[in-house]
């Protein structure tokens, strides 16, 4: 029985699904999801698997093994205790790094150089504390972001639950349990985690968290009372006299605003989105907001 939710999960699903037709490791798979408008229903409909509704009711024993692959919910103890052989979780991070709901996120904000797939067992009570049955690494390049690292190791994932499930019984008997040191955890993000601080944040830092979000939220920030969503972020390497972390400045020559950050480092941007208007360009932000100030006025975000 597999238990999944998104596009991450779907990954896994559709492996399972090969491995079903193709193989005799797989005789039965039936699939929990919460949304019929998630891609796992859709998905699930169109290839004519069983779906079940969650929380599901299961018969003792019916099954001899639960899959569960980003699916948010804490499964209770009278539910693991149905499957002959108990539960496995495909978690996208090295554990006992990133536990929690959003360790791609975490791992590319924190400008982390490797991650990974962890294929566990669950727990009841607590997410990700499980023994390991696998793991395998993968690196973080500079300039990877959220979409590329989660399209790896959605696939890698998928590998390794179907290897796992392919051996099974080595794996169980081989299994570790989880390091009691390098615990730190990925919450679910809030739209405070795509906030810059300037007065704490590197222009390093908010790159990594500009790569963290991409295609998930933009970084925001404050001119005044309005909100902004900074776009297209990259990092400025050359030194310039200091002003203060978020002061601005247009670059007419690049057409970009460049931004100082903490410890006398700089972003540019070369696009903002502001409520209730199209996205604007620099140039445009410059003639409608920056050239409305008095002449000698620091422009400063905050």
């Amino acid at each position: 029985m597999f238990f999944g939710s998104d596009n991450f999960a779907l990954y896994s699903l559709k492996s399972l699904l090969n491995e079903h037709k193709h193989t005799n490791t797989i005789k039965v798979l039936d699939v929990v999801t919460n949304s019929n408008k998630n891609p796992i229903w859709k998905y699930s409909e169109e290839h004519k698997l069983n779906i079940i509704n969650w929380p599901p009711e299961i018969y003792q024993n019916y099954y001899d093994l639960g899959v569960v692959v980003s699916f948010g919910y804490l499964i209770p103890e009278q539910i693991i205790n149905k499957f002959k052989i108990g539960m496995l979780n495909v978690h996208a991070s090295l554990l006992p790094r990133w536990r929690g709901a959003a360790p791609i996120i975490y791992a590319l904000a924190n400008g982390d150089r490797e991650t990974g797939v962890t294929v566990m067992q669950i727990k009841p009570k607590k997410f990700d504390i499980g023994e390991v049955l696998m793991q395998r690494k993968v690196s973080i390049s500079d300039n990877m972001t959220m979409p590329e690292l989660h399209k790896i190791l959605g696939h890698l994932g998928a590998e390794c639950l179907v290897e796992t499930i392919r051996n099974l019984e080595g794996y169980l008997l081989n299994c570790k349990p989880q390091s009691s040191e390098g615990i730190t955890y990925a919450p679910k993000i809030t739209p405070e985690f795509a906030r810059i601080k300037w007065n704490r944040m590197t222009s390093k830092d908010i790159y990594n968290l500009a790569r963290a979000l991409e295609g998930i939220h933009h970084l925001t920030t404050n001119w005044g009372d309005i909100s902004l969503k900074l776009i297209d972020i990259s990092i400025d390497n050359n030194i310039y006299p200091s002003k203060e972390p978020g002061s601005l400045e247009y670059v007419r020559s690049q057409n970009i605003l460049r931004i100082e950050c903490a410890k006398r480092t700089f972003i540019k941007i070369s696009r903002i989105g502001i409520p209730g208007k199209k996205v604007m360009s620099a140039n445009d932000f410059n003639n409608g907001f920056l050239k409305k100030q008095a002449v000698d006025q620091i422009y400063t975000f905050k």
